[in-house]
């Protein structure tokens, strides 16, 4: 039941964050995230490193 619980408060956060950036930065936050997630997925640290401080760079100034 943790287990379940966990997953979907993942989701829904996963999917609130999209449609912030979405609403923000349009195209680009998605495009962003996108690659925070496979950066996270592929264990390539740079591209993760990047993605994240360009995503709160454009956040901040949004």
């Amino acid at each position: 039941m943790d287990m379940l619980l966990f997953h979907v408060l993942t989701g829904l956060c996963e999917l609130s964050l999209g449609l912030l950036a979405q609403a923000k930065l349009g195209a680009l936050g998605v495009v962003l995230l996108f690659l925070i997630g496979v950066g996270i997925r592929a264990r390539r640290g740079g591209l993760a490193v990047g993605a994240v401080v360009v995503f709160t760079l454009l956040m901040t100034q949004a």
